[in-house]
């Protein structure tokens, strides 16, 4: 099946803002790599910030996608949160889009590069806060405050991954697994 202009838009876009960020990244840029008129990107799009927060919502469903493929009800919440999270994370890590996002993010300061970033961040703590809650319910863990509890999740879990590997020889996912276990779930258990 071909790609619609639309999808080469898109793809020449995401290709564009990995290479160049999003504040380099121009709307002649995008034309060129999609091979369009540069008019043509706006019977689809009306500016550059609309491209690239449809580009950003694709994202983040893919991530969402990554997450729910590792996660069961079978599983403990402890078993279910490790895979989520170290799989969005590597996802984050890998994906040349992200990493280029959080290097101009931390550099540049650009706005809607926070904004995205910061949705991206809302959409994990969103989906750790289910998970938590529905542990809570289960009697799996003792009562705590989800919000926090997921945020404290995450950033743990940033920490070992990314920022430890600013200085550090990478974890393996077991050291993190038990890290984790030591430093959050030993001290939620029911009993």
């Amino acid at each position: 099946m071909s790609k619609t202009r639309k999808e080469e838009i898109r793809e020449a876009a995401q290709q564009s803002f990995s290479v160049f960020g999003y504040k380099a990244t121009t709307m002649d840029h995008v034309a060129k790599a999609a091979n369009v008129g540069k008019g043509t990107i706006y019977n689809f799009f009306k500016n550059k910030e609309e491209l690239f927060q449809d580009i950003i919502s694709e994202l983040l469903q893919e991530m969402k996608s990554k997450a729910e493929s590792v996660m069961s009800d079978e599983k403990t919440l402890k078993e279910n949160v490790h895979l989520a999270l170290f799989e969005l994370l590597e996802y984050r890590r890998s994906h040349q889009l992200t990493v280029k996002l959080v290097y101009e993010a931390r550099e540049m300061r650009t706005t809607a590069v926070q904004e995205a970033l910061q949705n991206i961040e809302s959409l994990i703590l969103d989906y750790l806060k289910e998970k938590i809650i529905l542990a809570m319910d289960r009697g799996d863990i003792r009562e705590c405050d989800s919000e926090i509890t997921a945020f404290m999740m995450l950033k743990l879990y940033m920490a070992l991954i990314i920022d430890w590997e600013d200085g550090h020889k990478p974890l393996s996912k077991e050291k993190i697994l038990g890290l984790f276990d030591d430093y959050v779930f030993k001290g939620l258990s029911p009993s």
